[in-house]
């Protein structure tokens, strides 16, 4: 049994702003990479939600960090079913578009070979994480419009399969999946039907886009924790960045309840994985940090 706890993003403009985790010293990438990772075992890498991530970066964090480090990878938004702008794909496939008039699109939209080839790259840009023993999971965050219908399963199945032999996590934003126990019951079988990964979701209740905490496992060989905060005020704020939705400061209570749940999901599994998603200034190593004492 092994917990690994981290935040989503070592890089997110308020945290290096705020001047309270990094010190001055580390002024630039390679050292405040070096930095986190004396701090934590693993890092989400959530820039590759905003464009297609590269071999020469996996690269670089790869050799910033120690062996056993971990980092989870963010799926690219055009596989998600995300609104993706045109100018986040590659410039030379953008250049084999159609002129639409549209500065955005949906995968749906593009030819089968641009999607079949903007999945190559984003796989080969995973392959030096995967050579050095430092790829966890391909995190796939799916939007709310992604529900459990025949469409919806279908876009799921669809992002796993294509991964081949990496693991997949699978995290839902429509209450649908888990609307009652048969729900829940048929999405878990779904996913482990897919061998993915389920995620198990700390955030505010009561809205559309939001899904109850399910402590299940659906892998003997990872579970998955992100936590988002609680705070309801903000989470359908929209802003430029997405820090400013996930302002929190989780309680000790808070801590000491999620600290006893993840430890119950830990004896399930191999690894745990406790990712922080609250990520406005030093919220998320601070919260990180707080739960790790509470485990």
């Amino acid at each position: 049994m092994s917990i690994l706890v981290g935040t989503a993003s070592w890089t997110d403009p308020t945290l290096l702003a705020c001047g309270r985790f990094y010190p001055p010293q580390a002024s630039t990438a390679e050292a405040r990479l070096r930095h986190y990772a004396t701090r934590f075992p693993i890092a989400e890498v959530d820039s590759s939600f905003y464009a297609l991530p590269s071999a020469h970066n996996a690269q670089a964090w790869a050799a910033r960090t120690p062996a056993g480090f971990v980092f989870n990878v963010k799926a690219f938004r055009l596989f998600t079913g995300h609104q993706t702008p045109l100018s986040a794909l590659d410039a030379d496939l953008r250049a084999e578009l159609p002129a639409s008039g549209s500065d955005v699109v949906f995968a749906g939209q593009l030819p089968d070979d641009i999607v079949d080839e903007t999945w190559r790259r984003f796989v080969f840009a995973l392959e030096p994480l995967r050579m050095s023993d430092r790829l966890g999971a391909v995190h796939f965050q799916f939007p709310r419009w992604i529900r459990p219908d025949a469409r919806g399963r279908a876009r799921v199945a669809d992002c796993v399969t294509r991964l081949e032999d990496h693991r997949a996590s699978v995290e839902f934003r429509h209450r649908d999946w888990f609307a009652n126990p048969a729900a829940t019951a048929s999405t878990l079988d779904f996913l482990r039907d897919l061998n993915a990964v389920h995620t198990v979701v700390d955030a505010p209740q009561g809205f559309q886009d939001t899904v109850p905490a399910v402590w299940e496992t659906t892998s003997a060989d990872l579970a998955v924790v992100r936590m988002h905060g609680r705070n309801a005020d903000t989470w359908s704020a929209s802003g430029p960045r997405s820090s400013s939705r996930f302002t929190y400061e989780y309680s000790e209570a808070e801590l000491e309840e999620i600290a006893r749940r993840v430890r119950e999901l830990a004896n399930r599994v191999r690894q745990t994985h406790v990712i922080l998603n609250t990520n406005f200034e030093d919220q998320g190593v601070r919260n990180a940090q707080g739960l790790m004492r509470a485990l």
